[in-house]
């Protein structure tokens, strides 16, 4: 029994005339009466009636087009899945990150969907969070992988991937790293290094200094996260960042990590994507990579709830 008996069986339930089936199917009509009669020789019983110029299913008929609209069913979702899986390897996925996920988070997973995948281009876009957001809702780019405070929004869908609380950093031989407990003036009385205005890191700053009525009496501000790093390890200034960011200088006693003191806004590494495009499945290969890669990553990072 090959498939298209199946779907001449469905279709002349549907139409009742074979000119019709053929016309569907891009066949000719005595090609649609020879697979009629050679299911019906094949089972060893009559499936189709003529009544009225018209073609029915017996009794027999309806009982196999239960299982033929379940076959043809399966058949083209088969054939859609087998056509997903061979997309996996070519095109082109279009990713947007801001700076933390895309310096410290991203090249390892990224090396990791190329092995496995190296007929697909990648092209990674590097901009602030609310810029990814941006392209996101302009259909600009496939899949966003930000820093970001908790958030909603009508047309992007935000999946959370891991933690990225921010951290007080400073050089270990500073003088805040004596103190027994911290306090929100404290951080006021020291030079201070800010992140650009555009960054998530110092729009939390700013909620930050505001919630707990602080105002700092010397900054830098600097658009570069490296930069900022460079100058906190000189031994003057201080600044908040990301943990993930400074994962390497910590590990190797370079710089000095403490909870920033009172409340803050969590943050976390999101996926985010356009609730108005449908993912490809590329983008939610890439998706899955990313979930077993922040396996890899130190347990204080934290995985999102």
């Amino acid at each position: 029994m090959n498939l298209i008996k199946l779907q001449i069986v469905e279709l002349i339930d549907k139409h009742h005339h074979m000119t019709s089936v053929a016309e569907i199917l891009g066949i000719k009509q005595p090609t649609v009466t020879f697979h009629m009669k050679s299911l019906e020789e094949e089972m060893g019983v009559r499936l189709f009636e003529s009544r009225i110029g018209k073609t029915f299913l017996s009794e027999a008929g309806q009982a196999l087009l239960h299982y033929s609209v379940k076959i043809n069913a399966l058949t083209q979702e088969a054939r859609r899945v087998v056509k997903e899986y061979d997309s996996l390897y070519r095109g082109t996925l279009h990713i947007g990150a801001s700076y933390v996920p895309a310096t410290y988070l991203l090249p390892s997973m990224l090396n990791t969907f190329s092995q496995e995948f190296p007929g697909i281009r990648i092209v990674l876009s590097v901009k602030p969070s609310p810029v990814i957001r941006e392209m996101l809702m302009r259909h600009q780019i496939d899949l966003g992988v930000i820093s970001s405070e908790p958030f909603v929004g009508p047309v992007l869908q935000a999946e959370p991937l891991c933690a990225d609380d921010l951290v007080l950093i400073c050089a270990p031989q500073h003088a805040l790293t004596q103190r027994e407990v911290l306090e929100p003036e404290h951080i006021s009385q020291v030079p201070f290094a800010l992140h650009g205005n555009e960054s998530s890191t110092r729009r939390l700053t700013n909620q930050w200094l505001e919630q707990h009525a602080v105002r700092l009496r010397s900054t830098v501000e600097m658009d570069s996260l490296e930069a900022i790093k460079q100058l906190v390890l000189l031994g003057g200034h201080i600044s908040f960042m990301s943990r993930m960011a400074v994962q390497w200088e910590e590990q190797h006693g370079l710089v000095q990590v403490l909870p920033i003191p009172g409340e803050q806004a969590p943050r976390h590494i999101y996926t985010v994507h356009n609730k108005d495009r449908h993912p490809s499945v590329q983008v939610n290969r890439f998706k899955e990579v990313l979930q077993e890669g922040v396996h890899d990553f130190p347990p204080f990072l934290g995985l999102a709830p």
